[in-house]
Formats: C-alpha cells, sequence, structure tokens
C-alpha cells in the first residue's frame, strides 16, 4: 500500500509538474549553512525537513529533484559517544537518502567535510579529490562512512554528489572562528605573528554558489569547496584586524611556548600552526565554477555581523 501511495504520488507529479525551478528538500535547514541557504535563495523551491521530529519513514520526497542533506553532527565543546555520531551522520543519512532514493528523487547532495582525509596536511601534497581517505576521529569517520554507503546507491536514475568542505566562515559563525574573532578585538598585543601555515577555508557565499551550482547541474561524483587561496593564521587575524578596524601588534609566539602548547592542547596548536590544505582545482574546472567571494570580503562581512550583534 505504501508503494502504491509513492507511485500514485509521483506519477500525478510527472503529470502536472512543467515548472523549471527545481524543487529541493533541504534537511538541517535550521543549521549555519542551511539558514544562509534558504535566506539567500532566489532559484529553487525550498521544502524544509526537520530530521529531529520527523521520522525518515515519514518523510515525503514526492516531486523533489533534490535533497541537500545538511543534518549532521559536529564538533561539540561537550564531548559525544561515538556511536552517536556514527547514528546520526552515517546512519541517518543513508536511511534519508534510501527513502529518497525509493520515491523518486534525482539527485542526493551530501554535505561531508574534509575531515575524511585526515587532520592536517603538515609535510604533505595538498589533499584533491582523489586523494586517500584516512580519518583520524568519529566525526570524519562517519561522515566517510556515509559517503561509501551513499555513493552505493548510485544509479542512472538516482545521482549523487558529495561536497567535502573545510572550515565554514560568515556572518553568524560559532565555535573556532567566533572565538578568534572576539580574541582578536580584545588584545592589542597578539602571539600569533609570523605563522606560515596555509589554511583552506570556504567563506559560506562561496560554498551555498558551489552546492547551488552541482544542484542546477544535477551533477554526481566528489566535490571540494572552498576559497580561492588558503590563509595563514596570521594572515586570517589581520584580515579580521582590519575589519574591526583595530590597530593590533602581532609578535611571535616564543618557541618554548609552542613546544609548550603542543604537548598540553594538541588539537588547539593544530589549528592556529598546523596546515590543512585542499586542491579544489579539478572540482572548479568540471563545474565551470569561481568562487563569487573574496576571502577578504568573507571576512569583512563575518566581521561586519560581529560588530552588529555586540550593539
Amino acid at each position: 500500500m505504501f508503494t502504491q501511495n509513492i507511485l500514485s504520488k509521483y506519477l500525478s507529479y510527472l503529470v502536472l509538474s512543467n515548472s523549471m525551478i527545481k524543487n529541493i528538500a533541504i534537511t538541517g535547514s535550521s543549521g549555519f549553512i542551511g539558514t544562509y541557504f534558504i535566506k539567500n535563495n532566489s532559484e529553487f523551491s525550498i521544502k524544509e525537513i526537520d530530521l529531529l521530529t520527523q521520522k525518515v519513514e515519514g518523510l515525503d520526497f514526492i516531486g523533489i529533484d533534490s535533497v541537500l542533506h545538511l543534518a549532521a553532527l559536529v564538533h561539540q565543546a561537550k564531548s559525544k559517544n561515538d556511536e552517536e555520531y556514527f547514528r546520526i551522520n552515517r546512519d541517518l543519512a543513508f536511511n534519508t537518502a534510501k527513502m529518497a532514493k525509493l520515491q523518486g528523487v534525482r539527485q542526493f547532495v551530501l554535505m561531508s567535510t574534509v575531515k575524511v582525509y585526515g587532520e592536517s596536511t603538515n609535510d604533505q601534497m595538498p589533499w584533491n579529490e582523489s586523494s586517500n581517505c584516512n580519518p583520524e576521529d568519529a566525526y570524519g569517520q562517519s561522515k566517510y562512512e556515509a559517503e561509501r554507503l551513499i555513493l552505493a546507491l548510485e544509479d542512472d536514475s538516482f545521482r549523487v554528489a558529495i561536497i567535502r568542505s573545510p572550515l565554514v566562515y560568515g556572518a553568524g559563525v560559532k565555535a573556532n572562528m567566533y572565538n578568534l574573532i572576539k580574541f582578536v578585538n580584545r588584545f592589542p598585543i597578539l602571539p600569533l605573528g609570523g605563522i606560515n601555515n596555509k589554511r583552506s577555508l570556504v567563506y559560506i557565499g562561496n560554498l551555498v554558489a558551489l552546492i547551488s551550482k552541482v544542484i542546477q547541474e544535477q551533477v554526481s561524483g566528489i566535490f571540494i569547496a572552498g576559497d580561492t587561496e588558503p590563509l595563514s593564521t596570521s594572515q586570517i587575524c589581520c584580515l579580521i584586524a582590519n575589519s574591526l578596524n583595530k590597530r593590533v601588534v602581532f609578535i611571535r609566539m616564543p618557541r618554548i611556548l609552542q613546544i609548550v602548547s603542543k604537548s598540553i592542547v594538541p588539537s588547539y596548536y593544530n589549528r592556529l600552526f598546523g596546515s590543512l590544505l585542499v586542491d579544489n582545482g579539478k572540482t572548479n574546472e568540471h563545474l565551470g565554477f569561481s568562487p563569487p567571494f573574496s576571502s577578504e570580503q568573507g571576512i569583512r562581512i563575518m566581521v561586519e555581523w560581529y560588530r552588529d550583534i555586540q550593539k
């Protein structure tokens, strides 16, 4: 009976629908990326899916061209059990994709992460779309396993697109980038000068533009998001200071303090001094895509938002 109802609704959609506007469903639509996507959308008809209140078995994807799956458990300030990452990031994503395929959705877009490759590219070549994956924590592993399971569903009538993203920043950002803005804003002298690492980032406007391109073109494959050029930690801090119109003196952190911080808080040390570099040239070439915003523009917009919420 369930299958007959789906078939009936799908056939009705094929007969009645002649719109050129693509109908998409977004899970995790209230999150950072989803909120920006919906607010700045002008080319899709969007159905929001709340997987916190809706069971997968009851989802209605009839008439939907593409599902954009943003719902995920990301790194938490309070530690989560590994099982939670796999339950949400792998199992929920896979079951949602299966339901989408069953109901005739043409394309499933999974938001993933460059952490499927690992934690850093120190002394390594940049990661690209075909690099080996070696995730080092439950978050990266759960995302990688979701990718593999969902890609296995792909066939001629069901396309799967995986978008691997580095750190996303922009208005509304939380966690590390938000704390970095506060840090730069608060102190006139900072020990973050002379850091020569390279970190790939993506401004949320560039990420959403890439997602939109993937959906409009109805493409499949693995894609990497990113701004045009990577930045060092020192460059990021300087751009933040400039956008804050603050005069900040950057000095080098003494080597002994670097060694101590690396030993005591290695994860924080790696975020400040380590490199995480991706090469998304193949993605941009394949899609004929160029990020519409520079890093300077993205950071300025983010800092303007920060200044507004402090008023």
